[in-house]
């Protein structure tokens, strides 16, 4: 089974075929970073724009690049939710129009969700039920996953996610957009004990996360030694912080896998990508005697590779949208 997945939630606008919900065919991304970078962070009116201007193009390349025609195709699947309202509106108005014109189903497709599936592309033995953490640039969320459509969130963020953490810090060091990426590398150059930072926690709720005071840490550490005259040494700084948002995800993390016994553990989302998580959790699975899956760096990111995979595994649940569906900001991914 042939699914075309279309993606367009934030900045970039992708499209993809996928087979069987684990076999890329084409998997193409337009990404707007380099505008975006202008001012240090994505303009929605900017991003829906360059959606309208691309979405076409990209979904043909994505054809022709798996080497299928429309009449190739089983099914369209397509981010709904949660996501920039404008962005979103853009790929699920044109999936809507490409099911009228050729008659196939349309299937909604969380965002959440098919970052999740982004480890079905990547670890062919993988299946529910397991434990995942999406950590992006708006979401950290501990995921019971029970099966390729129910979920169970038992752990999330009180305030700012982790990658929004990572890019405030990194502007506030003045680093370019996206700072998460260019603080990761500037870390892997200081010393991560060379800035003593606070130790969060969520009282009452030891499987959730708060970033704001960590975050704040970070700022004030900058501004007092602005107004004393002292230049920041940036690699140290970078380090440090890395290592208290990592330390935090993976002790979270670990204490939810002893809670719900699960032995599989997984990780998803743009920060997935972070060197320092992926070496650390794969250190402390492997102590704990505990499957570590994450995905190949490439499908880390936003991409609509992970929308087919998903949009496969919707669709064999019956999931499927009429012509009224519409785009929504926010959405829990237990409800889908």
């Amino acid at each position: 089974m042939k699914i075309l997945g279309i993606e367009s939630s934030c900045d970039e606008t992708a499209a993809a075929v996928v087979e069987d919900g684990r076999v890329v065919l084409s998997n193409i991304v337009a990404s707007q970073v380099e505008e975006h970078r202008l001012y240090g962070g994505v303009v929605p009116e900017i991003a829906s724009r360059r959606h309208s201007e691309a979405i076409t193009g990209v979904v043909r390349e994505a054809l022709e690049k798996a080497e299928v025609t429309i009449n190739d195709i089983d099914a369209i699947a397509v981010t709904y939710a949660p996501g920039l309202i404008g962005a979103l509106l853009v790929g699920v108005n044109f999936a809507k129009g490409l099911s009228l014109s050729s008659g196939l189903p349309l299937v909604p497709v969380h965002h959440l969700r098919s970052h999740i599936a982004s480890n079905y592309i990547t670890n062919e033995s993988l299946e529910p039920p397991f434990l995942c953490m999406v950590v992006s640039g708006g979401h950290t969320h501990i995921i019971n996953v029970e099966s390729y459509t129910k979920y169970d969130i038992i752990g999330k963020t009180r305030d700012d996610a982790a990658g929004e953490a990572f890019d405030k810090a990194a502007r506030s060091m003045g680093m370019p957009y996206p700072g998460g990426i260019m603080l990761d590398k500037e870390a892997e150059k200081g010393n991560d004990t060379a800035f003593k930072l606070p130790t969060p926690s969520v009282d009452g709720a030891p499987l959730d996360f708060s970033f704001s005071g960590l975050k704040t840490a970070v700022i004030n550490i900058i501004s007092n030694n602005k107004q004393k005259g002292i230049e920041i040494n940036k690699a140290d700084l970078s380090a440090s912080y890395r290592k208290a948002v990592v330390d935090y995800l993976v002790k979270n993390l670990m204490l939810a896998a002893e809670k719900t016994g699960q032995k599989k553990i997984v990780i998803a989302g743009g920060v997935s990508a972070n060197s320092l998580l992926r070496k650390r959790l794969e250190e402390e699975c492997k102590k704990r005697k505990l499957q570590f899956f994450c995905p190949e760096l490439k499908y880390c990111g936003d991409n609509a590779a992970m929308v087919a995979s998903q949009g496969y595994y919707e669709f064999l649940a019956g999931n499927r949208a009429s012509l009224d569906l519409n785009a929504c900001a926010q959405r829990s991914i237990d409800i889908g």
